[in-house]
C-alpha cells in the first residue's frame, strides 16, 4: 500500500460507507430478526431507520484512542516541546480537558496500546487518512454503480467488491503516490472537503441539527 492511510482504506470503505448505512440497515434487520428471535432491542415496533440511528449513534467520552484521539501530543514530542516522562499527565489533562473524563491508570491511558512503545510515530492520522480516502473512493463507485444502494439494500455486495479489486486494490501500489491512485480512482486528489460534506450531511439528518 502507498503508506499507512492507503493501507487503512479497505476498513472503513466498508465499515462506515457500508455496514453505517441505511441500506445496510434495511438488510440487516431482517436478518437480525431470523437469527436472534428473542433479542431484547429488536421489539416489532423498530424499523431499519431505527437500527441506523442506533449503528451511527455518538458515544459518550471514550478512553479508547481509537474513539479519541492523541495527535496533538505526538506532534508536540516529535517537535520537541514535550518529554516523554510529560506524558502520562498530559494524556490525562487533555482527556478531562476535551472529553471530560480521565484514565483511573496510565494503563488506561497513555499506555493503553503499542504504537508509541513499539515507534510507530506518525501511525495515528492514518485512520483520519484511511477515512478520507474511503469517503472519496466510495462516493466514485457510487457514481460508476447505478443502484448500489439498493444492491446494498438486497445483500448484494460483488459488484461493489469487483469495482475495489479492480479500481483500487489491484493497482494500488503501481500508482508513485496515493493523490496519483486517487486521481485514477475518483479523477481528483484527496479532497478532506469530500469528507467534511459526508459527515455534515450525514449527521445533520441523524441529529436533525
Amino acid at each position: 500500500a502507498l503508506g499507512m492511510g492507503r493501507a487503512r482504506e479497505p476498513e472503513p470503505a466498508v465499515g462506515a460507507h457500508v455496514g453505517l448505512s441505511a441500506p445496510f440497515a434495511a438488510y440487516l434487520l431482517p436478518l437480525m430478526r431470523q437469527y436472534f428471535p428473542q433479542a431484547s432491542p429488536l421489539p416489532a415496533d423498530k424499523s431499519p431507520d431505527d437500527l441506523y440511528a442506533a449503528l451511527n449513534i455518538v458515544k459518550h467520552p471514550s478512553m479508547i484512542r481509537v474513539e479519541s484521539d492523541e495527535y496533538e501530543l505526538e506532534k508536540a514530542l516529535i517537535e520537541g516541546k514535550i518529554s516523554v516522562d510529560d506524558l502520562p499527565a498530559l494524556w490525562n489533562e487533555k482527556m478531562k480537558s476535551y472529553l471530560g473524563c480521565e484514565p483511573e491508570s496510565d494503563a488506561r491511558g497513555v499506555l493503553q496500546d503499542v504504537h508509541w512503545s513499539a515507534g510507530l510515530f506518525g501511525y495515528f492520522p492514518t485512520y483520519s487518512l484511511g477515512a478520507m480516502y474511503a469517503c472519496q473512493i466510495f462516493q466514485a463507485a457510487q457514481r460508476e454503480l447505478p443502484g448500489l444502494s439498493e444492491d446494498i439494500a438486497a445483500g448484494r455486495f460483488g459488484a461493489l467488491k469487483a469495482w475495489l479489486n479492480e479500481k483500487v486494490h489491484k493497482v494500488g501500489s503501481l500508482h508513485t503516490s496515493g493523490d496519483e491512485l486517487m486521481k485514477a480512482v475518483t479523477g481528483a486528489p484527496l479532497d478532506p472537503q469530500i469528507f467534511l460534506d459526508y459527515l455534515k450531511e450525514k449527521y445533520t439528518a441523524l441529529y436533525q441539527l
